[in-house]
Order: structure tokens, then sequence, then C-alpha cells
């Protein structure tokens, strides 16, 4: 992968499938943290089925919350354009693209986290609060800095926005060229 310079945003104009589920998901990791850090070590496990799933999203394509979202009227910009038996929503799983390593880099990355703060310490929760306020944020924004660590390594977005024409500028001069 050649290494390139750039921010890598995706697209917020709309709400589609996948950008709603970073947001529940990210919800869901705060609140988990929360209840965990505050209430009961237990409630790690809600935050090891929000990695497991996104880890199962990033390798299969199924996604539970994508598929309730498309229930309801969202429409993907990483499904599968292959009909499915039920009109099931599937992540594209052609490649690893940016965004699927994402996938699987914070269902890993949390997942790890969430053992470590019950055998080792919880502060660990720090790490997935973290990870969940990101996701929102990304969500918010479509700015994510995991995302842009690997679009600087070279991998390549799916999500990428269209690039914008650039404002013919006469040489030197600062102002539009003259037709």
């Amino acid at each position: 992968m050649p290494l390139r310079s750039g921010v890598y945003i995706v697209p917020t104009h709309r709400w589609y499938i996948e950008r709603t589920v970073w947001l529940i998901a990210g919800f869901a990791l705060v609140a988990a943290t929360a209840l965990a850090a505050l209430y009961d070590p237990r409630w790690v496990l809600a935050i090891i089925v929000t990695g497991l799933a996104s880890i199962n999203v990033a390798l299969t394509g199924f996604c539970v919350v994508g598929n309730l979202l498309r229930l309801v009227g969202f429409t993907p910009m990483l499904g599968t354009t292959a009909p499915t038996r039920w009109n099931l929503y599937f992540m594209q799983t052609d490649r690893w693209y940016l965004e699927r390593r994402i996938y699987l880099a914070v269902g890993i990355n949390i997942s790890l986290a969430s053992v470590l703060s019950l055998t080792h310490s919880p502060w660990w929760l720090l790490f997935t609060g973290f990870v969940g306020v990101a996701m929102v944020w990304f969500a918010a924004t479509g700015y994510c800095i995991m995302a842009n660590g690997l679009y600087w390594l070279g991998a390549e977005p799916r999500l990428a926005p269209e690039p914008k024409a650039p404002c013919p500028v006469a040489s030197g001069t600062g102002r539009p060229a003259q037709a």
C-alpha cells in the first residue's frame, strides 16, 4: 500500500445504513462502558457483543442493526448490489477496503479491551469509552482517526466523496481564468 496524504471524510449528506450503524454502536459502547464502570462490571458483556457483531460484519457482511435499519427505510452505501432472498442487508465483502477494515479493527480492539478490563484493570474501559465517542463523532462529522490512519497507510476507501473539480485559476494571478 502506498503512503498518501490528505484527509479522509465519509459523506454526511444523508443518514445511510452504515453511518447510522456507527452512531448506534457508538452510543451502545458509551452506555455499556459507563454502566460497566459505574454500576456493574458485567456490562462489559454488552461491549463484547458489540465487538463480536462488528467482527461478524467485517467477515460475513451480515449486520443485524443494518437489517433493522433497512426495514425502516434506510438505504446502504456499502451494501451488496446482488438481490438477496428476503431483501437483507449485507455489506460488501469482495475485498478488504478501508471501511471493512475499520469494522474488524474496532471489533477486535473493543473485545480485547473489554476482556482486559475484567481480567487486568477496569482502566481499560477508558479505551472502550473513547472508541464509543469516536464512533459517534465519526457518524456525526464523517471524520475518524482510525480511518485516516488507514487512509494515510494506503487503504482504499469505498465511501470516498466525489472529488470536486478545481476552480480554473489564471497562472499566478489568483483570479479565475478568462475563457
